[in-house]
């Protein structure tokens, strides 16, 4: 009962929060408008967008957590402490053709994720 329960509020919070997520095309276009220097920490923007790239790691971290919890195979093995600067998000992100750049934050992480944490 508690293992049912526990499921279904990730999935629960999982929909909440794809229902509110933020493409990439968006992320993209709020950094731009954030200047490259001391003031952008300052910038509400920069605060918006760090909280979307923590809630997106947070989300998979959550999947993968669930995955094996459930005694499924996970999609990513993202160890304990992940290091990630800002121009690797921005990278990363800047490298989806724009064909592919209306996928969400969180998607295209995952992806990343994936690619950079596979389980074997």
């Amino acid at each position: 009962m508690k293992k049912s329960g526990l499921i279904i509020a990730m999935t629960a919070l999982l929909l909440a929060s794809s229902a509110q997520a933020m493409s990439v095309e968006q992320f993209l276009a709020s950094a731009a408008r954030i200047p490259r220097n001391l003031t952008a920490l300052l910038h509400p923007d920069t605060r918006r967008l760090v909280g979307e790239v923590r809630t997106a790691f947070k989300t998979i971290r959550t999947e993968q957590e669930a995955a094996l919890a459930a005694g499924r195979a996970s999609t990513t093995c993202i160890p304990e402490r992940v290091t990630v600067s800002s121009e690797d998000v921005l990278a990363r992100l800047n490298s989806l053709p724009p064909s592919r750049r209306a996928i969400s934050v969180t998607e295209a992480l995952r992806e990343w994720m994936v690619e950079r944490y596979p389980c074997h």
